[in-house]
């Protein structure tokens, strides 16, 4: 019965796309129960907010609605356990408007439809309003951000349709970074999985595979609470018809090419490069650290995702390369040392071929989870490339060239996916 109430909250928030149905609930009239806080404190990443442009990507895509109706929607909760329901609605609603978007499914706005930053922004403003929200009931008011993000990022009521003899491949990517630098940044990674989700491919054999996708945050704190973990583990859960075939997280990674990953390690090394919330890891290339509460398992674990058949067949407009390099410090050593073939044994990982940061996290993430739950399965990590283009005048959100890149990258996405995900 609470999947079905789910299901049909999720199709009104839906309908025409703007949850309308919801904007004035008729129990939220009382005003006092609707109080929000403005000088409530945001977190750095959402007070970037502050920056006009961020609005008007939401607004260029036609998600400005669920911004602006998401606070009369907190307003009509009557208690906590309802509160929960709202956010579970209104996220999964936003993540299909979004996966819709970008399929070109519905026709929102001017920006192109597999522009990944909407979702990113309008996902941000709407945890923004949550933390303003005044109500007169206690709540566990992370938990409930929680669930909000995991409902927006794809990770709640997206399975596999489970059609017999379709091969099964789930990927992640992740929200736009360096936001800072450039508060105009997308990435081809989140477009990517938006454009594949749910998705039916032809392999290059000429089977048929389903393609289901996340996009995570590039917060290590998410990580930190298991963010990988409660987004892949139902994807390995061995008999399950939810089950994948496949799977590999997918991240922006070097300039003009893809990187097939061979080793993820095991470290955190990035600092002082900091992520979307400004926070750091507290590892460096010379004191590289475990991320917290991280599983058992090896200090680098290598892709099993076919290289050989990626690399020798897809290669435009981007070339796909094998990256076999590592950050070690060798058995007995005191530094850092880099390897261009790969770790050597009993060697401390510093960084896997994804660097030290989130990209190689996420890759070791899951495929330690794949190990532990089903190592019979192809799994590894995708870089593509940066995404470039962006007009030289900061007022401009978008142009020809930036459009181009970001639906090359990810058709090539679909193409490796093709080649990857064949039965052997």
């Amino acid at each position: 019965m609470m999947l079905l109430r789910r299901a049909a909250t999720v199709a009104v928030l839906l309908a025409g796309v703007l949850p309308a149905a919801v904007s004035a609930p008729a129990h939220a009239a009382d005003g006092a129960s609707c109080a929000g806080s403005p000088s409530a404190p945001l977190d750095p990443e959402q007070a970037r907010l502050a920056d006009g442009r961020t609005s008007a990507l939401v607004e260029r895509a036609g998600l400005a609605g669920f911004v602006q109706r998401f606070p009369a929607a907190l307003c009509g909760a009557r208690g906590p356990a309802e509160a929960g329901r709202v956010l579970d609605g209104w996220g999964e609603a936003l993540w299909q408007a979004a996966v819709r978007r970008a399929q070109g499914r519905w026709a929102g706005g001017d920006l192109a439809a597999g522009d990944d930053r909407p979702l990113y922004w309008a996902r941000l403003a709407m945890t923004a309003a949550l933390a303003r929200w005044e109500p007169r009931f206690p709540v566990d008011r992370p938990a409930l951000r929680s669930r909000f993000e995991d409902a927006s990022r794809g990770l709640k009521d997206n399975g596999f349709s489970g059609a017999p003899g379709v091969r099964r491949v789930f990927i992640s990517g992740f929200d736009p970074f360096g936001l800072d630098t450039e508060i105009r940044r997308a990435n081809p990674s989140g477009s990517a999985a938006l454009q594949l989700n749910g998705r039916r491919v032809t392999l290059a054999d000429g089977s048929t595979a389903e393609i289901r996708a996340v996009v995570l945050p590039v917060r290590y704190s998410d990580f930190d609470a298991g963010i990988v973990e409660r987004a892949f583990a139902p994807r390995l859960a061995a008999g399950s018809r939810g089950s994948a075939d496949v799977i590999t997280t997918v991240s922006q990674g070097y300039p003009g090419k893809f990187t097939l990953e061979a080793w993820a390690g095991r470290s955190r090394s990035a600092d002082p490069y900091p992520d979307n919330a400004r926070a750091l890891s507290g590892g460096t290339r010379t004191h590289p650290v475990t991320a917290p509460r991280l599983g058992p398992g090896p200090e680098f674990i290598p892709s099993t995702l076919p290289a050989d058949a990626v690399t020798g067949s897809v290669q435009n407009p981007y070339p796909v390369l094998l990256n076999t390099s590592v950050t070690e410090i060798p058995a007995g050593g005191t530094g850092p040392v880099d390897r261009a073939d790969g770790p050597t044994p009993g060697s401390r990982a510093v960084a896997g071929g994804g660097g030290g940061y989130l990209s190689n996290e996420v890759a070791y993430r899951s495929n330690r989870l794949r190990g532990e739950l089903a190592p019979q399965l192809p799994g590894g990590h995708l870089h593509t490339p940066v995404l470039t283009g962006l007009p030289a005048d900061p007022q401009l959100l978008t142009g020809p060239e930036f459009e181009r890149n970001e639906s090359a990258i990810a058709a090539e996405v679909r193409e490796i996916l093709g080649h990857a995900a064949v039965r052997r």
